[in-house]
């Protein structure tokens, strides 16, 4: 369901999520019935009311398994977010500690090196 904001409008990248999810799920149904008729069409001695079931059970697990697989890839994807989240919290960590113990040991040195020619 899209979301709204303060102002009544809608927000633009939710619901362009929502009809990629739509279009995602309408391609991999089809994907599925497609596979589903390929598979029947070798067994030749299935009735037609064999053939529809088969198909439609089918189809039906290949979209129950496209589902597992999205939320197995969404779930690693949230846990690679979070690890390199938290790499680049530690090296900015590291880098501005290394920056300001530049600056700190620079500074003094140079206020060292410039006070004669200031004579």
């Amino acid at each position: 369901m899209t979301t709204r904001d303060d102002d009544g409008q809608v927000d633009v990248t939710t619901l362009v999520n929502e009809i990629q999810g739509h279009l995602l799920i309408a391609a991999t149904r089809q994907e599925g019935q497609e596979a589903a008729a390929r598979f029947t069409a070798r067994l030749d001695w299935l009735t037609s009311g064999q053939r529809a079931e088969l198909e439609r059970q089918f189809a039906a697990e290949h979209l129950a398994l496209a589902g597992a697989s999205w939320q197995r890839t969404a779930a690693r994807s949230a846990e690679l977010r979070a690890e390199y989240e938290a790499r680049y919290r530690r090296l900015k960590r590291r880098l501005t500690a290394a920056c300001l113990t530049f600056a700190a040991t620079t500074a003094p040195l140079l206020v060292l090196v410039l006070a004669p020619l200031r004579r």
